[in-house]
């Protein structure tokens, strides 16, 4: 995921959660945020 993506999620999650004219939506919310985290973990490296 490119930093212009992970811009767009973060966007995305704070019009989900800040904006009053948007109906919340708690399954796309978690979706996202646990996209973003699968980009902020290191996968490990193979022994």
């Amino acid at each position: 995921m490119t930093d212009r993506e992970s811009q767009a999620k973060l966007a995305e999650i704070d019009r989900l959660l800040n904006d009053p004219e948007t109906r919340m939506d708690p399954h796309r919310v978690w979706s996202l945020l646990a996209e973003i985290s699968k980009r902020s973990v290191p996968t490990p490296a193979a022994a």
